[in-house]
């Protein structure tokens, strides 16, 4: 256990993650009650799908500037105002909704925005973790356990909203959001970084950029593991989305059974980072991101075809645990072997290519759910993981040779 949490031995990654933990619950909360609001109020799968499109189509096009703007700036400082950026849209949403005022075009806007917010502070927060735990040795591990605080909240958060939403309605979803960032930004405010100050690239914004999109280009292991991470993220991410139609036409269920069915993918995926966490080093990890692929496509293709209730939520976990492995698996190996100076910007274009690339798929399953079924949506992307992940698995040999003597440097 102690080699589990190494991590959080180190003070500043500790209160991070403390802080963090109660926000994210938050965030899968309203999350999951906006998409709730979103069905009950239209009943389309296709404005679920928006929905979610226009909350995670920012990151595509802004998160690269995230990325400059971390290896550019404070990063404490600036998480701060996007913090509290967050916060506001959450409170505004929440008073819309408590008063009866809500409709569609302001879930839609508010998505928007917290998107744009999003796509500048999550490049922030991934390549503030070495800050954090000021080594490299610590940082697959802070890698590792970021990604199961993620998860560990989607646990936790969907389940809660379901009872919520039960009992008191959307409403009380957005509130808890709002009041759990004040746990973040109470967290971020009791963080000193010692040591020398971080030296900003002083190349212009559009050097920089292309800077970093040259490196990440010309890198074998970075183009291929980018590349991976977005084809799973186009056709396997999008499948939390449809979660209200199963929930509410398939398995004739309400709110609660939302809450389980998305909870359910997490278990799979807090799983596949407590692995990650335990591992000692990041070598190897490469074989294992095409495996990930593919349980995720196997895991889509048997939850889409299967006719019992039973069978389909244990495929779920599987899916989560595909999803998540792969694209952290990816983030680890990316940024041991990364030159710092790089750190921010590499990062974003992860975030792209997980995030970023993830509303495509949503519009795109959207209007397949809405035009032959929500099956039929999930089935096809499906198997276009699992022929990603075969891709991937002939590329192994080739990424092995330029890794290994990066890993062997970053001792």
């Amino acid at each position: 256990m102690k080699h589990l949490l190494r991590a959080l031995g180190q003070r500043n990654f500790r209160v991070y993650f403390i802080g963090q933990s109660a926000s994210l619950v938050g965030t899968w909360m309203q999350q999951i009650a906006l998409a709730w609001l979103v069905y009950r109020l239209t009943g389309s799968p296709f404005m679920l799908g928006l929905a979610s499109f226009v909350g995670h189509i920012p990151i595509l096009f802004l998160a690269p500037l995230g990325g400059l703007w971390a290896d550019r700036f404070d990063r404490r400082h600036s998480m701060l105002v996007t913090q509290a950026l967050s916060l506001l849209q959450a409170a505004v949403l929440a008073g819309l909704t408590f008063a009866g005022m809500v409709e569609v075009w302001h879930l839609l806007v508010a998505a928007a925005f917290l998107g744009v917010v999003n796509a500048l502070d999550t490049p922030l927060r991934q390549s503030f973790l070495l800050e954090l735990v000021g080594s490299r040795e610590h940082l697959p591990n802070a890698i590792a356990l970021n990604s199961l605080m993620m998860n560990a909240s989607r646990l936790i958060g969907p389940p809660i909203a379901g009872v919520v939403l039960a009992l008191a309605g959307e409403a009380w979803c957005f509130m808890v959001n709002a009041l759990s960032y004040l746990a973040v930004l109470a967290s971020l405010s009791a963080i000193h970084i010692g040591g020398a100050p971080r030296k900003p690239h002083a190349q212009g914004w559009l050097a920089g950029l292309q800077e970093a999109a040259r490196f990440a280009w010309d890198f074998l292991p970075s183009r291929s593991l980018l590349a991976l991470v977005a084809l799973v993220s186009f056709f396997a991410n999008p499948y939390a989305s449809l979660m209200p139609v199963f929930a509410r036409d398939i398995f004739a269920g309400g709110g609660e059974l939302l809450g389980v069915l998305v909870g359910a993918g997490s278990v799979g995926a807090v799983s596949g980072v407590l692995y990650l966490a335990s591992r000692k080093s990041v070598a190897g990890l490469e074989a294992l991101v095409p495996v990930a692929a593919g349980c995720a496509g196997f895991g889509l293709l048997v939850f889409s075809q299967s006719p019992w209730f039973s069978l389909s939520l244990a495929a779920l976990p599987l899916i989560g645990f595909g999803i998540m492995v792969n694209t952290a698996s990816a983030n680890m190996i990316l940024q041991s072997v990364v030159p710092d100076a790089l750190r921010g910007r590499l990062v974003s274009f992860h975030i792209v290519a997980f995030l970023g690339i993830a509303p495509l798929g949503h519009f795109a399953s959207g209007w397949i759910a809405e035009h032959f079924g929500a099956r039929t949506a999930l089935a096809v992307g499906g198997a276009c993981c699992l022929i990603g992940a075969g891709w991937f698995a002939g590329r192994l040999t080739a990424l092995r040779e330029q890794l290994l003597p990066l890993y062997a440097q970053h001792k």
